[in-house]
């Protein structure tokens, strides 16, 4: 390993890591933070500096007790072989893209989650909401930054989209070109924190990145003609910050499905999930039904149609992901023991 690294407190090494170690365990180990993951192997950082280690682990029972990007792990002091993950402080997952239902591990230990967006065409709400729901589910705090503002006219009108989401949100208009226009964000990047930025592409992470590492780490490349920009990061790795946090850069993720998230569901579609408890049926399905609160707020231009269709959407997406395999199974003999059953009742009623 070389000297040149940061200490573990700089890292971001808490007492909530420290906690999960003991005097024995130091005595044949050492703890490293993961920087970047390759196939077969983890870069790595600790007090010794940095190295690169195979990514194997003997007993990894599935794929969330692997490494990701910002765990801390127990390395072998002989063999310098991973030995364990530690309790991760927070953990950012979402359903692999294609038809499985295996979870992807994004970033792991995260205080700070930049929700990048853009002031043109790229702005989408609905991913928005996505992007808050993991954050919400991991207890991360959410802080929306919306980049390229010096190429609108009306980026508050962009601002105040993004506030209406969800009461109390943090969002920052900036040009990710000035080092001096992002100076409201930099208030979370100091040492011994840990931010993480997602986004879809080309809405300007990797300029962004840039300024706040003050280096030109990562290429960039300029957007479209149809304001949509290209993918330029392909893989996750953590940056050192000039204010001396670190940094979490993701891919843009064409495709983000939502897994085990139904606390963050509820926490970013407050409104509703408070008017759902006002319906005279707990099993209210929000149609047609007497006395539905939810409805009736729609009805009075409270709560917007579109905000509901993308509650239900998002709502039934991770009922889905999450269900188990044995639910699944489970569910459908039941639906079709009641195909069979109308059925038999139909040829029944034919012969009588």
């Amino acid at each position: 390993m070389t000297s040149k690294n940061p200490g573990l407190a700089d890292l971001g090494w808490t007492s909530f890591f420290q906690s999960q170690i003991s005097a024995d365990d130091l005595s044949s180990s050492f703890p490293v933070r993961v920087l970047a993951v390759h196939r077969g192997h983890l870069c790595v950082a600790g007090d010794g500096g940095e190295a690169t280690i195979p990514s194997y682990l003997r007993d990894a029972r599935s794929e969330e007790e692997y490494p990701t990007v910002g765990d801390w792990l127990l390395i072998d002091r002989d063999t310098h072989r991973l030995d364990r993950v530690l309790h991760r402080a927070s953990l950012f997952k979402r359903r692999a893209p294609g038809t499985g239902r295996k979870p992807q591990l994004i970033a792991a230990n995260i205080d700070t989650l930049f929700i990048v967006s853009s002031c043109n065409q790229d702005f989408n709400v609905a991913r928005l909401e996505r992007y808050l729901i993991l954050a919400g589910e991991a207890g991360v705090t959410p802080i929306v930054v919306l980049t390229k503002a010096d190429l609108t006219d009306e980026p508050e009108a962009y601002a105040k989209a993004a506030r209406a989401l969800r009461r109390g949100l943090l969002v920052e208009t900036v040009n990710a070109l000035d080092p001096g226009d992002i100076a409201a964000i930099k208030a979370w990047c100091g040492p011994g924190q840990t931010v993480a930025l997602m986004g879809s592409s080309g809405v300007g992470k990797s300029t962004l990145i840039n300024t706040l590492t003050g280096a030109p780490a990562l290429a960039t490349q300029s957007i479209r003609d149809d304001d949509r920009g290209r993918h330029t990061t392909t893989a996750r790795s953590l940056h050192r910050l000039e204010e001396g946090g670190w940094l979490i850069d993701t891919p843009g993720m064409r495709e983000l499905q939502l897994t085990d998230t139904a606390a963050g569901v509820d926490e970013v579609f407050e409104d509703i999930t408070a008017l759902a408890k006002s319906c005279r049926f707990s099993d209210c399905a929000h149609g047609t039904e007497p006395g539905c609160a939810v409805r009736a707020a729609v009805d009075a231009g409270t709560l917007t149609p579109e905000r509901l269709a993308r509650w239900r959407k998002l709502a039934a997406e991770e009922a889905f992901n999450t269900e188990t395999l044995a639910e699944r199974r489970t569910r459908t003999r039941a639906f079709g023991k009641m195909v069979r059953s109308v059925l038999k009742e139909k040829d029944r009623m034919k012969r009588s």
